[in-house]
């Protein structure tokens, strides 16, 4: 077999293919032999006799012949014409013809291929294809950790991820796994191995490899294979019989969330044909932006970094519990020929900027200083992070796992920030602040629960809206009074299609105006009631923005929803978020009570100075502290924070909701609610709107006997001034009109939290106030000189308001940082 290179006419190529156990080197007795019978000074015998590979480029000037299927097989001698498969790899025109030609043996195995090949691909079916598909030799690299040499299996051998995960030089792999000889790996490496990192190997490769049995398949069944990185010609590729692809699309229609069996339901990490709009959903048969700007060199045929990366995404989602690593990858990297040395050696490149994406290798994984995630190159930085919430602990769980020094400052006595719950209520945990995930599919929550082995509480859509009085609102008036509200907002769309920041109102004002004009164009005269439970929406949606409506920016109050969110279920965390905080936490350098004070990044190296006039240098600081304290000037920058930063810091606003739980002696709601996870409030007059208007149970099991509601909007201010039990009281009338028909006994245990007095936080979550826009969340999240960086929900323009938010910022950060 050829080594890739002949310097003379006068010296032959080897002769036919090695076994796998013996390197590819010539013959050195066959070489003399056929240059004896090769005159010297007659070029025309020579040039019959070896013959070059006609394309352009390529350097093997000696073919040889890796099929040997024909009996005239020109193996390394002359053949009228060479095909090119790469630069070592070639047919002769013989083997060519044994499967072409329709009166040859081969002619039946080759149309059999065909057959499959175009009932499932989309590509064409040409010889070539079907040679690298079906005849190339396969590569397997020796495991034994001093060697890692790469060898050519025989023809007949079929590689699997079994063999390439144990493989040895000179194992023989026909009938037993016996290793002869004990210095196989002393044997020299075939040439040709090396050439195949270069970048002109790549160019002057004519297929791009599909992997075979990729575990990729089940996600991706939907799609032409060929179109994914995967071959046509496997069983697991296979589409449905008789199927057409429009078919399957109108199917996938109807049934969007493909799953795979045994997995996750929330795992959905390839959209499906005609899908779109799923948050942190990737397409498997393009590559996105920052794909390729990291890897430009796919730009023309990304097929090979396509099969890479979904086999990649496929391996993390399949077991997502452990560290995926390169060797982890390898042995299911599944394609004949000498691609699939490239293919390994690219999956690596592929798997670290992945990791460092936090596309996969993410949530609570530890890892030990011995398995770092990234390469040593990464090592060399130091991170000071200001905060440990969601946003803090993600950026250093995933800096430490990347091998990356890092220190948590925390100006409280406790982890968490906005996610603080209690556990001091019989049998159940409460937060007091976030509890619930909106949208588990591909939500980084539902990964960490899967991570940590905890089950969600899926929320019900019922939601019984009961009047003071007691009695329950005959669900029509909700549904046609939910249609309104929703026929206001979406006027509030168009509206605002034309209209530039400057053009900006309040949405509250915005929603009058446009109710106004509507009951006095239709004449339509709402009854009292419906007029209630109009204020009952209106009241949830200052719930969803934070804030009264006379603040929030009409133009851009749901800002995120131009870009993908999460989909599926709304789900409640029985366990608490404080579960998932603290795993994140677990191993991390965090130093609590230390306030930061100032930030002076006018040097090489950053300062901080905390409270106590410790001064902390660092190459990187990332600041994660909630926007009101940024507003506040909490923290001084030297030098100072740019005019355009600080106008967008302004520009959004810092929202207040509270909560209050009680805890009951038994579940008194129980033969009213029928089940329910939660009810509503309907307020007897607009200024109650926004008190106790949703009460949540607290026990989907039913054991235990807490309640949990909300105080939003104007009600936030009302009860700034009342203490505890003032508040307890109001919340006690409520409930006793709400179950009127019915004794309510008094709680045994209660809190009503104060987010806005807590002076490290002083918010819930962030809104776009009036005049304001959703670009404001990008400027905040722009690092300053590489220096300091922002994290936190007021930086995700995406998913503001979430801890999911909160999270996925730090995880973008972690990626800057180590990519500086």
């Amino acid at each position: 077999m050829s080594t890739g290179r002949v310097r003379t006419k006068k010296k032959a190529c080897s002769s036919d293919q090695s076994p796998d156990n013996l390197p590819l080197r010539s013959s050195g007795r066959q070489v003399k032999k056929k240059a004896a019978e090769a005159p010297d000074d007659d070029d025309e015998a020579s040039e019959k006799k070896y013959r070059k590979c006609e394309k352009a480029g390529c350097t093997a000037t000696c073919p040889v012949c890796f099929a040997s299927a024909a009996e005239r097989c020109a193996k390394n001698g002359y053949t009228s014409r060479w095909y090119h498969l790469s630069c070592g790899e070639h047919f002769c025109n013989e083997c060519f013809d044994h499967y072409y030609r329709s009166h040859k043996d081969g002619y039946e195995k080759y149309t059999a291929w065909k057959r499959i090949w175009t009932s499932n691909g989309k590509s064409e079916p040409s010889p070539k294809a079907f040679m690298a598909d079906q005849q190339l030799p396969y590569w397997v690299q020796c495991t034994k950790p001093d060697c890692g040499k790469w060898r050519q299996l025989t023809k007949e051998i079929q590689l699997t991820p079994q063999i390439a995960k144990t493989y040895r030089c000179g194992m023989k792999l026909n009938n037993s796994t016996k290793t002869e000889g004990s210095d196989q790996c002393s044997m020299p490496e075939d040439l040709r191995v090396a050439e195949v990192s270069d970048h002109w190997w790549y160019s002057m490769l004519i297929l791009p490899p599909l992997l075979k049995d990729s575990v990729a398949a089940p996600f991706l069944a939907a799609y032409y294979p060929d179109c994914v990185g995967m071959s046509p010609s496997c069983t697991s590729t296979n589409r449905l019989p008789g199927e057409s692809n429009l078919v399957k699309l109108e199917h996938l229609k109807s049934v969007p969330n493909l799953t795979v069996a045994g997995m996750n339901k929330y795992f959905q990490p390839f959209y499906q044909p005609n899908e779109c709009g799923k948050a942190l959903c990737v397409r498997p048969d393009v590559m996105e932006l920052d794909e390729l700007y990291e890897f430009p060199e796919y730009s023309r045929d990304p097929t090979m970094y396509l099969a890479l990366r979904n086999l990649i995404l496929a391996l993390w989602y399949t077991n997502c519990k452990e560290a995926l690593t390169p060797q982890k990858c390898i042995h299911h990297i599944i394609v004949r020929g000498l691609v699939r040395i490239r293919c390994v050696r690219e999956m690596e490149r592929i798997l670290y900027f992945m990791t460092r994406k936090g596309l996969i290798n993410t949530g609570i994984l530890s890892v030990s200083p011995d398995q770092y995630l990234l390469p040593k190159e990464y090592h060399n930085k130091s991170v000071i992070i200001v905060g440990a919430g969601a946003a803090g602990l993600a950026a250093a769980r995933q800096l430490h796992n990347f091998g990356i020094k890092v220190i948590i400052l925390e100006a409280k006595d406790r982890i968490g920030g906005r996610v603080w719950d209690d556990k001091t209520f019989k049998g159940v945990t409460v937060g007091r602040g976030a509890q619930i995930v909106n949208g588990c599919v591909n939500n980084p929550m539902a990964l960490m629960c899967e991570q940590l082995g905890i089950k969600m509480h899926k929320l019900g859509e019922k939601c019984d809206l009961i009047q003071e009085g007691g009695r329950i609102t005959d669900p029509t008036i909700d549904k046609r009074m939910d249609f309104h509200f929703n026929a206001i907002l979406d006027v509030v769309s168009e509206w605002r299609k034309d209209k530039t920041q400057h053009q900006d109102v309040p949405l509250g004002e915005k929603i009058q105006e446009i109710y106004k004009a509507f009951i006095q164009e239709s004449g339509i005269q709402f009854s009292e009631l419906e007029e209630k439970v109009l204020q009952f929406h209106l009241s949830n949606l200052e719930y969803a923005c934070g804030s009264n409506l006379s603040q929030v920016s009409a133009r851009s109050w749901d800002h995120n929803e131009f870009f993908a969110q999460f989909a599926g279920d709304h789900t409640l965390l029985t366990v608490g978020y404080s579960t998932v905080i603290d795993k994140l936490a677990e191993g991390l350098d965090i130093r609590l009570n230390f306030p930061v004070e100032s930030i002076d990044y006018s040097g090489e190296e950053v300062q901080i100075t905390t409270a106590d006039g410790t001064v902390w240098t660092t190459q990187k600081v990332l600041v994660t502290v909630p926007l009101a304290l940024l507003q506040k000037n909490a923290i001084q920058f030297n030098p100072p924070l740019s005019e355009k930063k600080i106008k967008a810091i302004h520009s959004l606003g810092a929202g207040v909701i509270e909560k209050i739980a009680l805890q009951f002696p038994y579940r008194f709601w129980d033969s009213k609610i029928q089940g329910a996870d939660f009810f509503g409030h309907v307020p007897p007059n607009s200024s109650q709107r926004g008190l106790f208007s949703v009460f949540y149970d607290m026990d989907p099991e039913g054991k235990q006997s807490i309640l949990m509601s909300v105080v939003t909007g104007d009600a936030v201010t009302t009860i700034k001034n009342l203490d505890d039990k003032q508040v307890l009281q109001q919340c006690m009338t409520v409930l006793r009109e709400l179950f009127k028909e019915q004794e309510v006994p008094d709680p045994v245990k209660f809190f009503v939290t104060r987010w806005s007095n807590d002076p490290w936080l002083q918010m819930a979550y962030s809104f776009v106030k009036t005049g304001g826009s959703g670009e404001a969340y990008d400027i905040i999240a722009e690092d300053i000189q590489g220096k300091i960086f922002f994290a936190g929900e007021a930086t995700n323009r995406h998913f503001p308001q979430t801890v999911t938010g909160a999270y996925l910022s730090g995880v973008r950060e972690a990626s800057k940082i180590a990519a500086y």
